[in-house]
């Protein structure tokens, strides 16, 4: 009896072309170039194993200090990275992240990191499917408007007056960049407030979902905006006509994925013969994920902006979807999305892309339109100061979207090092300052809303009740 290994398939002289070009196939793909080696494995899971311990590690304990998780999951890969280890250890860095850049582990890590995002943004776009609340429409209408369509729109006008030569990516498109800081100084974090509401234990308040409702609004209006940049930067070497094809491609594609991909989903998801979706929930899900960004791809769309309206599709109104959506998400932020988080955190060297003038005017500028646009719309609502200043300091919380948004454009060469470096931290500062003043709201007993505080007392008066009939 003989045995092949798969780089030992047996080829004799007569086989066919077919046969001939198989054998082409396997020996590229068994050259010793193309594998990768016992050792190779070995050092590329100590790599992630070092990322992950430290992004959970650090996470838990920022964490317990009342801050955002993702926080110390940033904080967690500067430390490892060339601004920190790096800078004063190289050996040691270099010894628990071997030549992370580059190589076998260079692909793997970028992998890991694109799945991450691609499933924070699939886990951020399904949950805009159960956030909005009836009874606060006007308010929403008012906060969108201001907290969001001002922010943007002032900083539009202010824009000729800012040198954005020390902003510009090696794409050279400005109007992409104009369009991208606008985001950021607009955007709020739905992921990271989200996690702060749920550790301060306010998710189930008015306030909660105010903010989540109009965040949402917020998402899905800024990142369709971000398709637009990034079709204009991949298409600046493009004739006039060609430019406009893609961002008209990617306006289609935003407009097909908020409203005729999900109904037609609907249908596919309880199809007889969808054999996928009734075997594995999860991964019928995870297919939708695949499909949206594979399309994307092929038109030469944003890969996260496919992921986002790819979560927004799934239906998670059926139980059965709902449950294999919660294990994707459980499983994403135990493994992916803290090593991504991680490597944003890596990528950051303050040592060589960092500007101090520039970061403080950054964060000046987007802090104030922001803060006082909200508190402009808090108050046009009819909300109290305390109300509009609660309201404003949580939708001046970037977190991750703000993290992803420097990725994507980063990545897209809309923006340079700098840049990208100052738009990380401006999302790591806002996330903390939201969650160290909502902490302290709570923690003085005072209310967020008027409405909220009434409620925060009938529900500690109950949970009184049932300990003295127990």
């Amino acid at each position: 009896m003989l045995a092949f290994s798969p780089c030992e398939a047996p080829f004799s002289e007569h086989n066919s072309v077919e046969n001939s070009a198989i054998e082409t196939d396997v020996r590229t793909f068994c050259a010793p170039g193309s594998r990768v080696s016992n050792a190779e494995a070995g050092s590329i899971t100590l790599l992630l194993l070092v990322l992950l311990c430290a992004a959970h590690l650090f996470g838990h304990v920022f964490a317990r200090l009342r801050q955002p998780r993702v926080i110390g999951e940033i904080f967690a890969g500067l430390l490892l990275g060339p601004s920190v280890l790096g800078h004063f250890a190289p050996a040691l860095s270099t010894a628990l992240l071997p030549t992370a850049k580059s190589g076998a582990h260079g692909t793997v890590l970028n992998f890991v990191y694109w799945m991450g995002l691609l499933l924070l943004m699939f886990v951020s776009g399904n949950e805009t499917r159960r956030l909005f609340a009836k009874s606060d429409r006007k308010q929403t209408i008012w906060l969108a408007t201001f907290g969001t369509a001002l922010p943007f729109v002032l900083f539009l006008l202010v824009a000729p007056l800012i040198p954005m030569e020390a902003m510009l990516g090696t794409a050279g498109n400005r109007t992409a960049l104009i369009l991208v800081i606008g985001i950021a100084v607009a955007v709020t974090s739905i992921p990271v407030i989200s996690r702060i509401f749920y550790d301060l234990k306010i998710l189930h308040t008015r306030f909660a979902s105010l903010v989540l409702g109009v965040a949402v609004v917020e998402d899905i209006a800024l990142w369709g905006v971000l398709g637009v940049a990034t079709a204009l930067a991949s298409s600046a070497a493009l004739a006039p006509s060609a430019m406009a094809s893609h961002v008209v491609a990617t306006i289609v594609y935003f407009g097909i994925g908020l409203t005729l991909a999900p109904l037609l989903l609907r249908r596919l998801h309880t199809a007889r013969w969808n054999l996928l979706a009734a075997a594995s929930p999860a991964g019928y899900a995870m297919g939708i994920l695949f499909a949206y960004t594979a399309l994307a791809a092929v038109f030469d769309i944003s890969l996260v902006f496919a992921a986002f309206l790819a979560g927004f599709a799934v239906r998670t109104e059926n139980e059965r979807f709902a449950d294999a959506l919660e294990s994707i998400s459980k499983f994403a932020f135990a493994v992916f999305i803290p090593i991504y988080f991680a490597v944003v955190g890596y990528r950051l060297d303050l040592s060589k892309s960092f500007s101090v003038g520039l970061l403080a005017a950054f964060i000046g500028l987007a802090c104030a339109i922001k803060l006082v646009s909200v508190w402009t719309g808090a108050k046009l609502a009819g909300f109290g100061n305390l109300d509009s200043v609660n309201l404003a300091v949580a939708f001046n919380a970037r977190g991750g979207p703000g993290i992803v948004l420097a990725s994507v454009a980063y990545d897209a060469q809309i923006i340079n090092a700098a840049m990208y470096t100052a738009m990380v931290l401006l999302a790591v500062v806002t996330s903390q300052a939201a969650g160290a003043w909502l902490e302290l709201v709570i923690r003085r007993g005072w209310p967020l809303l008027s409405g909220d505080a009434v409620q925060s007392q009938t529900a500690e008066g109950d949970a009184a009740q049932e300990k003295l009939a127990a």
